[in-house]
């Protein structure tokens, strides 16, 4: 009878293989989508309603948002385990803003947002172990661990930044004289800020290539935008400059509005806003449990409709440009990954004493200012 059972599971098996490669066989390459219209400011019209997906792509699209979640999901944990320390603001729930605007625009773009930076620095091209080990102040991190959650950089792509409103700036992009364009994000609680409109200013007096992104996650800390803003219309708050608003939970309505705007920008026509309507599932920083201002079925209502990760899943799964046991595959492999990264992030040795002023100064110690030689002694 054992036997009988065994050779009955073997052939199970064998079927499951044979229909799971034929599946695989058929699935689509490639389909085209309906995607949300924008909403529209001095423009005559605005991105497609409709794009094609590529299954190369969307699988691509659908780690990457993958690895993000998970990994800000570990990140959470390490904190709440004392691992990680003082201020912290994680990115789930928004994944999609990242990974459409990566995939609307080219490596040599540039690139800054806001403390909410870890989604961006993986998409930017810095590894999860690298970003994990930042986190945990460890020496394998992007910044030898000195830098912490927002002082993470990679080519082009210039971290995240504490002061509100501070990180808008497009200058650069013009004056290298380069067909590159800068992204430049803040969020909805930083939308009221008066430097922001003196960059605004510049940027269309200019002729700046800038495209200038108002992450709007519903909330500044613990504030509704309906509380903040006489305005929550952010993507007219440019008034001379051109502005859509976006599905910033859809990845693919994120690739095409990106698309739109870094094409505007690149014809020589100056800066454009978008406003990315998205939503965080955490807190605003670790130590608000997000619910004293928000109700939890505000929050499950989200995740349950438009959850950026499910949407594009479900989306390729209909499509036939993904099989389930695939799409599990994937979430298989990352949370392996992650679990080794956390490993590596919680066993690497912190940077020694002796690293504590290096790479401060672009040259090495004796350090010439105005032609007086300063030497830094550690005691």
């Amino acid at each position: 009878q054992e036997t009988f059972l065994i050779i009955i599971a073997e052939k199970i098996c064998d079927s499951r293989v044979v229909v799971s490669a034929r599946s695989f066989a058929d699935l689509t390459p490639q389909a085209s989508f309906d995607i949300k219209r924008c909403d529209l400011h001095r423009l005559d019209e605005g991105p497609s309603v409709q794009t094609v997906l590529t299954r190369e792509d969307g699988l691509r699209y659908y780690r990457t948002m993958q690895t993000m979640r998970r990994m800000e999901l570990r990140a959470d944990q390490h904190y709440k385990q004392k691992i990680i320390r003082g201020f912290f603001h994680l990115y789930d729930g928004q994944e999609a803003c990242a990974v459409g605007i990566e995939a609307g625009i080219s490596p040599t773009d540039h690139l800054i947002t806001a403390y909410r930076a870890h989604g961006y620095t993986y998409t930017r091209g810095v590894s999860v172990k690298e970003i994990m080990a930042e986190l945990t102040g460890r020496r394998g991190g992007v910044a030898k661990g000195k830098g912490g959650f927002m002082h993470m950089y990679a080519k082009n792509f210039y971290g995240g930044n504490g002061i509100v409103g501070a990180q808008v700036w497009p200058w650069h992009c013009q004056y290298q004289g380069k067909n590159e364009v800068c992204v430049t994000l803040y969020g909805d609680g930083a939308a009221n800020q008066g430097q922001i409109f003196e960059s605004f200013n510049m940027a269309a007096l200019w002729k700046l290539p800038c495209i200038f992104i108002c992450e709007n996650n519903k909330y500044g800390m613990g504030t509704s935008v309906e509380q903040a803003s006489a305005s929550t219309d952010y993507y007219k708050r440019g008034d001379y400059i051109p502005g859509l608003r976006v599905d910033g939970m859809d990845v693919l309505s994120m690739r095409e509005a990106t698309r739109f705007a870094a094409d505007y920008c690149r014809s020589g026509k100056g800066p454009i806003l978008m406003e990315l309507q998205t939503y965080r599932y955490h807190g605003h920083y670790m130590s608000d449990p997000g619910v004293s201002y928000r109700t939890r079925e505000e929050i499950q209502e989200v995740r349950s409709k438009s959850d950026p990760i499910t949407m594009l899943k479900d989306c390729m799964i209909s499509g036939n440009m993904a099989s389930l046991e695939e799409i599990k595959d994937i979430d298989a492999e990352v949370r392996k990954e992650i679990e080794e990264v956390a490993q590596f992030a919680t066993s690497d040795p912190e940077p020694p004493l002796e690293d504590l002023c290096k790479h401060i100064f672009y040259n090495d110690a004796p350090l010439e200012v105005r032609e007086i030689t300063i030497k830094l002694i550690i005691n």
